[in-house]
């Protein structure tokens, strides 16, 4: 019974000696992600699985100095297999944009709206949707957004249609409005659709996704109906279901319960791998104080980032804490970007309004 008895210990600790051997292995082929070339805030960012091999691309945003003069159009591909950084051909046009969305999708990225600033400090909206075509490192124009929209959440649909989810909207000269539509792009067609709009307050800066046929956004900024600060940050959660049959622009929407910590301005979201009763809609940073494109609050106190990273699963249709708070709190982002290694966030602000270069890699491992 002894000898039986070390043999099975025996047993049992190779096979956990062999198991920490190949996860050591494993994690020892995964490389280490390159800063980017040059620090950079609030840029458009997406990542493809495309036959090239994952990539990950970061095109226009602010850099350190956080001027109208500061905001640039360069674009910028990470291939996840080596770690390294490519310069890509800049966005087209005079002038960068701040609060862009993106997303890859059938080896092209697509850039929506956003807006620039001019040296008064004006702000424009611009209907602009750019396509960049990696592989052969060149942009082709698309149909513009009907109602021109920055600051909004942005989803795949059916590996066909792109959402763009409420946003600011505003024209040259005017004071702008933040907008319930939610306006649909068929990629094939080149063509765009208007579907149900957002129920609730219309918002900016807000955050979410889309998996499946579910629609999830949080949070944002609203206009302050009694005057100063201009805007509040918003509470509200919505969830939105697309029909599987018949007109998928008819959207179902609900409220959802608030998530958890406070309420948050540009938070980083993203989807992960849409498995049966685990897919989850990540969140991650953002900040309590809604601000200006400099970091500082309308309220006029600087603004901090949350360490706070939380998740929402489709099928419970519950909040789970998806990590120990940050260490490295990020906010200013445009998008929470799922690997292999685990979500990656691309530059942004740093405690203290610091503009950073960092490619920050969170393990999405979750906890109710």
């Amino acid at each position: 019974m002894i000898s039986a008895m070390k043999f099975v210990s025996s047993k049992l600790l190779s096979s956990l000696f062999c198991l920490l051997l190949v996860a050591q292995l494993q994690a020892a082929d995964e490389p280490t992600l390159s800063p980017l070339p040059a620090a950079v805030s609030n840029s458009a960012v997406a990542i493809s699985h495309d036959s090239g091999g994952p990539k990950i691309f970061s095109f226009m945003g602010m850099g350190p100095k956080k001027t109208w003069d500061a905001i640039g159009n360069n674009a910028y591909e990470l291939d996840l297999d080596t770690g390294k950084w490519l310069e890509k051909r800049p966005m087209p046009g005079t002038a960068g944009r701040l609060a862009a969305s993106a997303v890859a999708l059938h080896e092209q990225v697509f850039i929506f709206g956003g807006y620039v600033v001019d040296d008064h400090g004006r702000e424009t909206t611009v209907p602009d949707l750019n396509v960049f075509v990696p592989i052969e490192n060149r942009y082709y124009r698309g149909k513009d957004i009907p109602v021109p929209v920055d600051d909004a959440v942005i989803g795949v649909y059916r590996d066909r249609y792109i959402f763009l989810i409420g946003g600011w909207s505003s024209s040259a000269g005017s004071k702008g409005e933040a907008v319930r539509n939610v306006q649909v792009y068929d990629t094939e067609k080149d063509m765009w659709f208007q579907a149900t709009p957002i129920p609730g307050t219309p918002v900016f800066g807000h955050a979410g996704g889309i998996l499946g046929d579910t629609i999830v956004y949080v949070d944002g900024a609203y206009k302050n109906p009694i005057g100063e600060p201009k805007f509040l940050a918003s509470k509200e959660c919505w969830m939105g279901i697309i029909p599987r049959k018949g007109d998928f622009k008819k959207i179902q929407w609900t409220n959802l319960p608030v998530h958890p910590g406070n309420a948050r301005y540009r938070i980083a979201a993203g989807p992960g791998p849409n498995e049966k009763r685990g897919g989850l809609i990540y969140f991650a940073g953002g900040t309590d104080n809604p601000y200006n494109y400099n970091g500082i609050g309308y309220n006029g106190r600087p603004a901090e980032p949350s360490p706070v990273t939380f998740a929402f699963n489709i099928y419970t249709e519950e909040w789970e804490v998806a990590n120990e708070p940050s260490p490295t709190p990020i906010m200013d982002q445009r998008g929470l970007l799922y690997t292999r290694m685990g979500l990656v966030t691309v530059g942004g602000m740093e405690k203290g309004q610091q503009v950073t270069s960092k490619v920050t890699v969170v393990k999405p491992f979750r906890r109710k």
